[in-house]
């Protein structure tokens, strides 16, 4: 079974900083680009960062300078450093993964989202 498991979350000051990984298990050929998203109560889901398979990196305006994206290819695991954490960036954080279950098949994958809270 093919499936995406984020860890990291949890509860941290302004100004804090947390780290989330996602780890990819199960029958995969190869993984193309891989991302963090995440989704606040009441707003709509946004793109925080992602990593292409050649690792090209793209940030989304509100976190740039502030978070970085990395992947470990033998892993199978995409992280996210989150630094100088805000008020506004309190939110369920979520991983996806462009997986090839085999040559040519490509699906998108979803974790299952861990919160973070960025309270004093």
């Amino acid at each position: 079974q093919v499936q995406l498991v984020e860890s990291g979350g949890g509860l941290v000051q302004p100004g804090g900083s947390l780290r989330l990984s996602c780890a990819a298990s199960g029958s995969i050929f190869s993984i193309n680009a891989m991302g963090w998203y995440r989704q606040a109560p009441g707003k709509e889901r946004e793109m925080v960062a992602r990593v292409t398979a050649a690792g090209r990196l793209i940030y989304a305006d509100s976190v740039k300078g502030r978070f970085t994206i990395s992947r470990d290819n033998a892993k199978n695991t995409v992280y996210l450093q989150m630094n100088s954490l805000k008020a506004e960036d309190t939110a369920v954080y979520l991983c996806n993964a462009n997986l090839e279950l085999k040559r040519g098949y490509e699906y998108l994958y979803w974790g299952q989202g861990t919160q973070v809270t960025v309270s004093s």
